[in-house]
């Protein structure tokens, strides 16, 4: 894959360079996999480093934020791009179903709000939930993107604040990413999802942390893995050189 950035005009990804980190080996329950996750994150947070997470699940990202919130001890807003709100307290009798997320993200001391972008499906329990707490979520539904108006406010929610992105790849439509395990039709396009990172970038005062997951490689099908990876760039490009 080429790293020159056309948008940069030049291969920003060499300027920032990117470290892996050995992969945790996570015991089978849930609740201790996601502390696990977090005692990981909260050491490579304390250095100050961008931190980036990969996974399949998307309940990783809990992990991740609790251990950043841990090692830095500041608020946090939570900007997720998905095709699903991930708002229900349980699902089929886990609290840490990738149904859960935003919910359990939540639950944390420390985030303030939780941002949901590209939503297309949705339950009643995740539609009353976010009724009941306008102040914490807000959902921009597929449509709302697609026919746009919808900058200003989410601009205005992020404004100076400290920022973790989680970009569940099933917020896109599935022309672009289609090896995912519950895909959506009518996704965001490879245009809003850059619109969605740039302005997430310009608007918060840093993002401190960021995710890509619930990627499900097909074997012999390389353009998931292909936009899923040059997508992760931009957002890292976005969050440490800033617009171009």
């Amino acid at each position: 894959m080429e790293l020159y950035d056309r948008e940069f005009g030049r291969e920003v990804a060499l300027e920032y360079g990117v470290h892996t980190l050995p992969t945790p080996v996570l015991p089978e329950d849930a609740a201790r996999a996601v502390e696990v996750i977090a005692e990981h994150a909260a050491r490579w947070a304390a250095t100050g480093k961008l931190l980036v997470g990969l996974g399949g699940e998307h309940t990783v990202t809990v992990g991740l934020v609790r251990g950043i919130l841990r090692a830095q001890k500041s608020p946090l807003t939570l900007v997720q791009i998905d095709a699903h709100a991930d708002l229900r307290d349980e699902y089929e009798g886990n609290p840490y179903s990738h149904a859960c997320t935003a919910r359990r993200l939540l639950d944390l001391p420390g985030v303030e709000q939780v941002l949901l972008v590209g939503v297309r499906s949705i339950c009643p329990e995740e539609v009353e939930f976010a009724a009941r707490n306008p102040e914490r979520v807000r959902i921009w539904y597929a449509e709302e993107i697609h026919g746009g108006g919808w900058q200003e406010e989410l601009a205005a929610r992020l404004d100076e604040r400290r920022v973790y992105l989680s970009i569940d790849v099933d917020g896109l439509d599935p022309s672009v990413i289609p090896a995912t395990g519950t895909p959506e039709p009518d996704g965001l396009t490879w245009g809003e999802a850059l619109e969605v990172l740039r302005l997430t970038a310009r608007a918060a005062r840093a993002v401190v942390g960021m995710d890509c997951v619930e990627l499900a490689p097909v074997p012999g099908l390389h353009m998931a893995e292909f936009a899923a990876a040059k997508l992760l760039y931009k957002a890292i490009s976005y969050a440490l050189i800033g617009k171009p």
